[in-house]
């Protein structure tokens, strides 16, 4: 019998920890030992969260106050350039997974590049796997230090990576609309995120090539196709507090696009294939770890459009931090994440 691994979840009062929380205690070889949040410190999580009142959690702390040597594995969901800060004072052997973006760019000059600052743990940034999980499975396997995707990026690349490594599309011309839910934008007040300001509209935002994931982007596609490559990319927030779709533009045929991702996904647990013409709906994985893909051609000859479905917090951030942490501690992948969309 597996013996349960003990976890800890530093920024535990943010949505992602939260969702990590919801998530984790349902898993029947994990239990979550210990909690941090810096300025909610001494709060039971059920007043910050009141959703998690029926759950049997240990009491808000301070990083300094948990004791890492009885911890199997971390869960960092801190803000970039304080998650690099923690991370480098935990011990050199505790498996851990980074959901914030300082870990998820190999190039040190493209972090300060895309962040602004200088990155201070490069030898961890050297050390940390990408964590996309059906595209670095077996490194994950074996990591110590794995940095979670951005939401946007995992959407984008779930569209893309299989179409750039078959060589299917021209790479010159790629554009990637997407829109996404307010909760990606994290649990901190802000005045454009207000319900008065944002309800009952939308707008893009980061416009220009100026959104960070693109960082992501240029850096696992110019991998993937051995050269340079650029994509134009408009993120939109959406009027709603979770869910991501992504419609991506393609100069292809179609039918060989689509039989692509069915040989390329035929065997992924959480990616699902629609079938060819049939658009998914955000709707449909809400609150799951899953992510739905739909193909159909254009009425320009030679063109076809592919759209990502996935949930930011889940399959976009959380969700996949746990798939990830279950290949670290060889536990079956799927396990604690077969829990069903929320519909309606």
């Amino acid at each position: 019998m597996t013996q349960s691994k003990k976890i800890a979840i530093l920024g535990a009062s943010g949505y992602t920890g939260a969702e990590l929380v919801r998530l984790i205690s349902s898993h029947p070889f994990m239990d979550i030992v210990a909690l941090s949040a810096d300025r909610k410190a001494g709060m039971n999580m059920a007043a910050v969260f009141p959703h998690l009142r029926h759950l049997e959690l240990p009491k808000l702390v301070k990083n300094d106050e948990i004791n890492f040597n009885n911890i199997d594995l971390c869960f960092c969901a801190l803000p970039h350039v304080t998650s690099q800060n923690v991370i480098s004072k935990l011990p050199k052997k505790l498996k851990i997974i980074d959901l914030s973006a300082d870990f998820r760019l190999r190039d040190a000059k493209e972090y300060l590049k895309w962040y602004g600052c200088e990155h201070d743990a490069l030898d961890l940034q050297t050390e940390a796997v990408y964590g996309l999980t059906e595209f670095y499975r077996d490194s994950i396997k074996s990591a110590r230090l794995v940095a979670g995707t951005g939401c946007n990026a995992a959407a984008g690349q779930y569209a893309l990576r299989p179409l750039i490594k078959a060589k299917l599309i021209n790479l010159e011309d790629i554009i990637v609309d997407l829109k996404t839910g307010v909760s990606g934008a994290g649990r901190s007040l802000k005045e454009g995120l207000l319900h008065s300001e944002l309800s009952e509209g939308s707008h893009p935002y980061a416009i220009g090539g100026t959104h960070r994931h693109l960082a992501e982007f240029d850096q696992e596609f110019s991998k993937l196709a051995g050269k340079p490559v650029k994509i134009q990319f408009t993120p939109t927030l959406l009027p709603v507090n979770r869910g991501i779709i992504a419609n991506v533009y393609v100069k292809g045929d179609p039918q060989d696009i689509y039989n692509e991702f069915v040989k390329v996904y035929s065997n992924e647990h959480f990616i699902k294939i629609l079938p060819f013409g049939e658009t998914p709906s955000t709707r449909h994985i809400r609150g799951s770890n899953y992510c739905h893909i739909g193909v159909t051609g254009d009425r320009i000859e030679g063109r076809a459009m592919v759209i990502v479905t996935l949930d930011n917090l889940t399959k976009g951030s959380s969700g996949q931090a746990l798939q990830n942490a279950n290949l670290m501690l060889n536990l079956p992948e799927e396990m604690g994440l077969e829990m069903a969309p929320l519909f309606p």
